[in-house]
């Protein structure tokens, strides 16, 4: 098993040939469990037995691999989003839930049902331990935010003031990214592979949880968005597929993908 490879193969038995804790970061876009067949591959069925079946081993073996700094992301919609989130917290413990990225990737406007329509993924963040790397990302303000200023005193914020007893404030141009990711739109042209997800959606999670020269590994790598993403960010990487289509796509991308420059 090397690092920086693509490997075709079903990602259980190469998690197998990975040593302990050695990975820093893994981000899936997982299967869905939609039953559906997209040509490159034939998803899941919507059944909590064949989820668990197919997830269980993988889970307990992504958190095998992860090092103890590590994270795992994995990304799916509404559909086995808590038939996850339940695996998750029996394999990595409740406590090492971190929150729940909710990625509003649309406007909705579907023909008209008796339902409200979904147009957003869940991806749920985990960390192996409590000492996980985590990066605050920031996102540029299209125009500068006032704030007031704050003091504390005794535990608590109160007003700053100036000699005219004036509160005081200042302007920001950029805020914290929360957990409800609505600027990242869906890529719907140019795209290489069916279910492609934008790489700014894995450039702000690898940011976010790794730092240059970790290790950044997708199971479900599909395109290789997340592969050409880490190499991008100066990050090593390792992607499976089962599919020869998607390693030879993402072998491809990979290769095309240009690594800045590092003084």
């Amino acid at each position: 098993m090397e690092v920086n490879e693509v490997y075709c193969m079903d990602n259980l038995k190469l998690m197998k040939h990975i040593p302990d804790n050695f990975i820093d970061l893994i981000y899936c876009d997982i299967l869905y469990g939609t039953g559906r067949n997209f040509g490159d591959y034939l998803d899941l069925k919507p059944m909590r037995s064949e989820i668990e079946d197919h997830y269980l081993p993988r889970i307990k073996e992504m958190k095998r691999v992860l090092k103890s700094t590590g994270s795992i992301y994995l990304q799916m919609d509404t559909k086995i989003n808590h038939w996850i989130r339940c695996l998750m917290d029996d394999i990595f413990g409740y406590d090492k839930f971190q929150c729940e990225i909710i990625w509003v990737y649309g406007s909705g406007l579907k023909a008209k049902s008796k339902k409200f329509h979904s147009h957003h993924d869940s991806i749920l963040f985990y960390s192996k331990n409590n000492t996980h790397i985590f990066n605050h990302q920031y996102i540029k303000l299209k125009e500068p935010n006032k704030r007031w200023k704050t003091s504390t005193i005794n535990g608590k914020n109160v007003p700053t003031r100036d000699e005219n007893g004036k509160q005081e404030t200042y302007f920001v141009d950029e805020q914290e990214i929360g957990n409800v990711w609505t600027d990242i739109p869906m890529r719907r042209n140019g795209i290489l592979y069916k279910t492609e997800k934008p790489m700014i959606l894995s450039e702000r999670i690898i940011k976010a949880s790794s730092n240059e020269g970790n290790l950044v590994v997708d199971f479900y790598c599909g395109s290789g968005t997340t592969l050409a993403a880490a190499k991008k960010l100066n990050r090593n990487y390792i992607g499976c597929d089962i599919n020869p289509r998607a390693v030879e796509i993402s072998k491809e991308r990979i290769k095309n993908t240009i690594t800045p420059f590092i003084i």
